[in-house]
């Protein structure tokens, strides 16, 4: 069976097409840079098995259908595609970020899942559009083919009451299910069960993860089970991120609305898209540029840099105390993957908690962008810090296939 994976995120399209049954990823690639400026210096990098080195192309992808027509331009290619037909596509995984409390697991997509999904817009305004469009157009193109909805809070569900719960009238989490949900829970999930991996199943494990890119979020994670995250009622509580402001106080809302005198989705589109470090560092939202402006002693880049690393290191200490110590700390995603510098102003001071990074492990080089995981602490560090390159796809597919073929998840 040949399951296509479709992940779009706020500023990024990642797939993967798999052939299950040989259990191998036949083509993949990312659109990165989507809508950001425009998308004008927007670019899909890709692979398959019949080339032997990734390609790059650059095109403007100014929205999400622009990279979904050429995700499928390039799996269909006479020379670098694996397909001659969509229709060899067996059927269709998508990441979807937000299921409210109606959806609590992975499931078949039909015209009452869609029209449900489109009622959770609001709650994700950066990443839902995006998602369901990804759902339609694959639907559309690829006439008959079962496509999966694999969503972002499921994994987040086993949560405490006195965890999600806001400090509002009680109506609004009856009446509203207003309350926080979490995101990122399918990458959550699979680099916790890797890491529980490497702890030798260790009862009671106490991890907390971080995936951090152009939307980021921390998760605190007791014996597998999920009991706080950064991440609330929309993707935009938490940590600061690349057009998304994180926690401020509400009333610096209310504030900012009034003098600006903008209405409620002016200031909904304020906080998602024109905050965060787009907002301070002004340039672009990118955080590889921060890093290499703030190497280079710019002192915008500095400010963002440090607002960033700050406040990731305040959850990790509060997660710590929640979760009544510490056994791993994990990084993933497209910052926490990929920068060295990055994880060490993170861990800086938190010797305090048992962790010790070791800075000649913890260094951008080729070995440590491969899929294995590597430790990065020292011998002796009380607790151990791993860098993880997450799979959200494979953990998609997996759900996927499960419900095509059996009808039930694993």
């Amino acid at each position: 069976m040949d399951i296509l994976v479709v992940n779009a995120g706020s500023s990024s399209l990642k797939f993967q097409l798999y052939n299950m049954d040989k259990n191998e990823v036949i083509a993949k690639g990312i659109c990165e840079r989507v809508g950001v400026l425009g998308g004008d210096n927007a670019y899909l990098e890709f692979k398959s098995n019949k080339i032997e080195k990734e390609i790059e192309i650059n095109k403007a992808m100014p929205t999400h259908k622009e990279a979904i027509e050429l995700m499928l331009a390039m799996l269909k290619d006479e020379k670098v595609g694996v397909i001659k037909e969509l229709t060899e596509i067996d059927a269709i995984g998508h990441r979807i970020v937000h299921g409210e409390e109606f959806f609590k697991e992975s499931v078949l997509i039909d015209d009452e899942v869609i029209k449900k999904m489109e009622e959770f817009e609001q709650l994700a305004p950066l990443h839902m559009p995006p998602n369901i469009l990804g759902v339609k157009s694959c639907m559309e193109l690829i006439p008959g083919k079962p496509n999966v909805a694999v969503f972002d809070t499921a994994f987040h569900q086993t949560m405490p009451d006195y965890a999600f719960t806001y400090a509002l009238p009680y109506e609004d989490y009856k009446d509203l299910k207003v309350r926080k949900y979490g995101f990122h829970g399918t990458s959550h999930k699979y680099v916790s069960e890797e890491t529980i991996e490497l702890l030798n199943n260790k009862p009671n494990s106490k991890i907390i993860t971080c995936h951090l890119g152009n939307g980021s979020s921390i998760t605190a994670i007791k014996d597998g089970k999920v009991i706080d995250t950064s991440m609330g009622l929309t993707p935009l509580e938490g940590l600061m991120m690349g057009t998304r402001c994180g926690s401020v106080d509400p009333a610096a809302v209310l504030y900012v609305m009034e003098k600006r005198n903008l209405n409620t989705k002016e200031m909904d589109n304020y906080m998602n898209k024109k905050s965060g470090i787009i907002g301070i560092y002004e340039k672009n939202s990118d955080f590889r540029e921060v890093r290499n402006d703030y190497l280079a002693g710019d002192e915008r880049a500095t400010l963002t840099f440090n607002m960033i690393t700050y406040k990731i290191k305040q959850y990790i200490g509060s997660y710590a105390a929640s979760l009544g110590g510490l056994d791993a700390i994990v990084f993933t995603g497209g910052i926490g993957e990929n920068s060295a510098i990055a994880r060490e102003k993170i861990c800086e001071n938190l010797e305090f908690l048992g962790v010790n990074i070791d800075s000649k492990i913890n260094i951008e080089t080729e070995e440590n962008r491969t899929k294995k995981p590597v430790l990065i602490s020292t011998v002796d560090s009380k607790v151990k810090v791993f860098k993880i390159n997450t799979n959200e796809e494979l953990a998609i597919a997996k759900d996927t296939y499960n419900i095509v073929k059996f009808g039930k998840l694993a």
